[in-house]
């Protein structure tokens, strides 16, 4: 059954969506229903970032599932919550549709964006519905906070670098989808995709893990990071963005840059490079963050972190050390929209 929005109305429409939403943070003490929302935070640093994602740049619907784009779109933002060493509280969600889309297409969108708040314990507070004449765009707006805030300039020279989980499957995933897209389109017939043994690479892709857990491990093994950043445009934009904010250079071993199999195998496949992948593919939403020498002991104890180089002075540079042990300056191709990296 397809229920036209224009039945309910954009009130309708929002009560229909957010008619079971009940808070979980002290810090919300007005939610949705009023002309804005009602945070406190008496004790903190409060953290707001933003993200907006646009049909046809950042997302194709020929291959995303609504549920999945709603719970990336969330993602996203709590990533960049996670990156400042805070904890997403609220979440306000802006939608413009255009009339191809049936309620129950934006409750299947909203779905993905409550798994992902309730999976992090965020309040959805507000946000806004609007008509499109060009499809589907989403803007998300996180608000958190941080007893002890960790900024991208903190990193000093012989700091360590290190980085959570695997880096290049998100951007493995996707150029699957793309390939499978362009196989889809060139039949006349039905026909079914083929993503056996290969599940992990379209999770990465389309559905993300901002990395909470990893903010929590090392406040439990008294780490600070000296300086953070998500990875959403590639280890090599994200580690230079760190260099330059901190004044420092840096020294990141290709060997030591962790990849998963399945993303080994696909690069094959497809004749890429595999570190190149990793380094400039994006979209992974892993953390990479720098800890002072004397804690090496304990971030190596820590499980799921890798160790992948060192923080130097700033007139050395920034370089990979390929595992020949010849040197690279590090450059910033990173993430690109039309769904390129240079290989």
């Amino acid at each position: 059954m397809r229920t036209e929005i224009s039945t309910l109305g954009e009130f309708g429409l929002i009560d229909r969506l957010t008619a079971s939403i009940t808070p979980v943070n002290e810090s919300t003490k007005r939610g949705v229903g009023d002309d804005a929302a009602v945070l406190s935070y008496p004790d903190k640093e409060v953290l707001v970032t933003t993200d907006l994602l646009m049909e046809g740049v950042h997302f194709d619907l020929t291959y995303v599932p609504l549920k999945h784009l709603g719970y990336k779109a969330a993602m996203v933002n709590f990533s960049d919550i996670y990156a400042m060493n805070g904890k997403p509280r609220q979440l306000t969600i802006s939608v413009a549709l255009s009339k191809r889309f049936s309620v129950e297409d934006v409750e299947e969108l909203y779905a993905g964006i409550r798994l992902a708040c309730e999976r992090h314990e965020v309040d959805v507070v507000g946000g806004d519905t609007s008509s499109s004449l060009t499809g589907l765009a989403i803007s998300c707006t996180c608000i958190g906070d941080a007893a002890d805030v960790v900024y991208r300039s903190g990193a000093k020279p012989t700091d360590l670098i290190c980085v959570s989980g695997d880096l290049g499957g998100a951007y493995m995933g996707l150029q699957l989808l793309e390939r499978e897209k362009a196989v889809f389109h060139g039949q006349k017939e039905d026909i079914q995709p083929d993503f056996a043994g290969k599940e992990y690479l379209l999770e990465r892709q389309l559905k993300p893990e901002a990395r909470g857990d990893v903010v929590k491990q090392l406040s439990d093994a008294g780490i600070r990071p000296t300086s953070m950043i998500d990875i959403s445009d590639g280890l090599s934009s994200e580690l230079l963005h760190i260099c330059k904010q901190s004044g420092v250079g840096c020294r990141v071993y290709e060997e030591h840059i962790p990849i998963d199999y399945q993303t080994a195998v696909m690069a094959e496949e497809f004749n890429m490079n595999l570190s190149t992948c990793a380094l400039n593919g994006g979209e992974d939403y892993e953390l990479l963050f720098t800890v002072p020498l004397e804690d090496r002991e304990k971030v190596m104890a820590l499980k799921g972190i890798k160790l992948i180089g060192y923080m130097t002075k700033p007139d050395d540079g920034s370089c990979l050390i390929t595992r020949d042990g010849q040197e690279f300056a590090l450059k910033a191709q990173g993430w690109q929209h039309d769904n390129k990296v240079s290989n």
